[in-house]
């Protein structure tokens, strides 16, 4: 909102557009420069003229036109000084609307998010975590912008891997041993394959076999591998529930059998694939990529192929107008690969294509191997987390109705929070006692913030109602009559920047964006409330605007962990 303002009382007078102008503009590290600042080296080049010069004459214009804003020009920069008497009512005002800011800028565009995509008849293991939370975010960040979002789970339901997996239920495997626990036994007959396979090489070939009696329909073949594909989603539905995550489309790679055969047909008749050494290849020379593989030896296709068929279904039926695959950093080459062939195949919206990567997950150093057994259940992990979570809310609540409830929305929400926190590209390895933790930088501190807001509110009797002008009837102009502390201003600059997090965000597919920002408002809003008393017996105005203030960070703690896909209690 600030930002905002600001844009609108320097545009008349700088060569920028609002959009590039919103990005000049910084907030100074110290209040004493500011509240928003514009460097006016950006202009220096195109104007001729020095920083300082620039800034002086814009410092000029700007308080020739603005109400309730001072500007100063100071070492090439404009510093606008906002007066919180005229602009801390209006920016509670704003952010207690419930389309406060949101945005329809995007409205008609289409965003098809590739995310969480498990094996079938593996374990969900931590690893699996960031691609479904981090997809899971971006899904909701980019509808909040307008934006239509198709969620789809792109299952790993083909492969050799199945001929394995029958080839080690054939021989150490039972039914009732597999229907007692399918994700556990189909991981001991995998790793089981892997540990016999070291010893005699001669299981690869009976694996390949047996995929391919799968790939021809093989009736007892197919039963057996549709039994793995439904025992394992049952079990990561299970999962999904208990982080909150739906999807719109669960379509695994067997989807696109039938898809495969036109996209090969395509390559062929425009020339584009060549043999290298019995396989064939679409070369990526003039990308400065290593050829592309799209049949081996045998004639099997392979991922490349499944891909490109998938992104022209996304595209041509389900209507994309962007494509976003959540998938970890170390498949960067496999699709630029995949995007480099599209280009080639003439598709003009290649460019629409685009890996958001993520580094490794580790949980006390520890990652998953499926092939060595060596696993790090997602579901383990949740149960701990829950569990350090009810031992600390007995302990801060011993009376707190509903607290298994309310230990699962914390515990669950630590392990996603403490994710997402960090910028997808960084590598995460986290320790569950800090990010269950309701201290620091944590899920725990933002959602006992927001209880710790709501108990207020409940204290104070606060409601406000739409089109209300204030709480109680309260009339909106109280806020400017108060005397509010400078611990209420500096909440209520960081209201404004809300919609500068969300846009980054998205504009970066980075949901450590929003995740950063609601610890700046949990801790702004902590100093306020330390700061003195909220409700205040003596005097019901500033009791008042100090309640609305609190519900605007509430609203704003409360929506932007729905947004990460955290819940946010009540009551903590």
């Amino acid at each position: 909102m600030l930002l905002e303002q600001a844009a609108a009382l320097l545009q008349p007078h700088v060569p920028l557009e609002k959009e590039a102008l919103l990005r000049r503009l910084e907030t100074p590290p110290e209040p004493h420069l500011g509240d928003v600042a514009f460097p006016c080296f950006v202009l220096a080049k195109q104007l001729r003229r020095a920083p300082s010069a620039i800034a002086a004459e814009l410092a000029d214009a700007v308080a020739a036109d603005a109400h309730g804003v001072r500007a100063e020009a100071a070492s090439g920069y404009v510093n606008l000084f906002f007066d919180p008497a005229v602009w801390l009512g209006r920016i509670v005002d704003a952010a207690l609307e419930p389309r406060f800011g949101r945005s329809d800028e995007s409205r008609g565009r289409h965003v098809v998010i590739d995310m969480s995509s498990p094996n079938i008849a593996k374990p969900l293991g931590v690893g699996h975590l960031r691609s479904t939370m981090i997809g899971n975010a971006l899904a909701n960040l980019y509808r909040e912008t307008g934006h239509a979002v198709t969620t789809v789970n792109h299952l790993g339901d083909w492969g050799t891997q199945f001929g394995k997996l029958i080839v080690a239920y054939g021989r150490w495997g039972g039914k009732s041993a597999l229907e007692a626990d399918p994700i556990g036994e189909s991981l001991h007959l995998y790793v089981r394959f892997h540990e016999e396979a070291a010893k005699k090489p001669e299981l690869e070939d009976e694996a390949r076999e047996a995929f391919l009696r799968l790939e021809q329909g093989d009736e007892e073949t197919t039963a057996l591998w549709r039994f793995f594909v439904q025992a394992s989603m049952k079990e990561f539905e299970r999962v999904y529930a208990r982080l909150g995550v739906r999807f719109d489309e669960v379509l695994g790679e067997s989807f696109y059998n039938d898809k495969l055969a036109p996209v090969l047909d395509r390559l062929r008749a425009q020339g584009l694939l060549e043999e290298s050494d019995g396989a064939l290849v679409v070369r990526l020379d003039e990308e400065g990529l290593p050829p592309c593989l799209i049949l081996k030896k045998d004639g099997a296709t392979i991922y490349p192929v499944r891909d490109l068929a998938t992104a022209i279904y996304r595209r041509q039926v389900m209507k994309a107008d962007r494509l976003l695959y959540v998938v970890g950093a170390e498949q960067q080459l496999h699709f630029k690969q995949v995007f480099g062939v599209l280009g080639k195949m003439g598709e003009p919206w290649t460019g629409d294509c685009e890996h958001v990567p993520f580094g490794l997950m580790t949980v006390e150093g520890k990652k998953m191997s499926t092939r060595r057994g060596k696993v790090v259940f997602l579901d383990e992990v949740l149960d701990e987390a829950v569990r350090r979570a009810r031992e600390i809310i007995a302990a801060k609540s011993p009376d707190l109705q509903d607290a298994d409830h309310v230990a699962e929305a914390v515990g669950i929400g630590a392990v996603v929070f403490g994710d997402l926190k960090n910028r997808r590209l960084l590598s995460v390895d986290f320790k569950l006692e800090e990010v269950v933790s309701f201290d620091g930088e944590t899920g725990p501190y933002v959602q006992y913030t927001h209880a710790r807001i709501a108990s207020l509110l409940r204290k104070g009797g606060f409601e406000q109602h739409p089109g209300q002008d204030g709480a109680n009837g309260a009339p909106r102009a109280a806020d400017e009559r108060v005397d509010m502390a400078d611990a209420a201003w500096v909440c209520a600059k960081r209201i404004t920047q809300w919609s500068a997090a969300v846009r980054e965000a998205v504009r970066d597919n980075e949901p450590s964006a929003v995740a950063r920002y609601l610890l700046e408002l949990a801790r702004d809003f902590n100093r306020f409330y330390h700061d003195g008393k909220v409700i205040q017996p003596d005097d019901a105005a500033a009791t008042q605007a100090r309640l609305r203030l609190s519900a605007a960070v509430g609203h704003l703690l409360g929506r932007g962990l729905k947004l990460l896909g955290i819940a946010a209690p009540e009551r903590m």
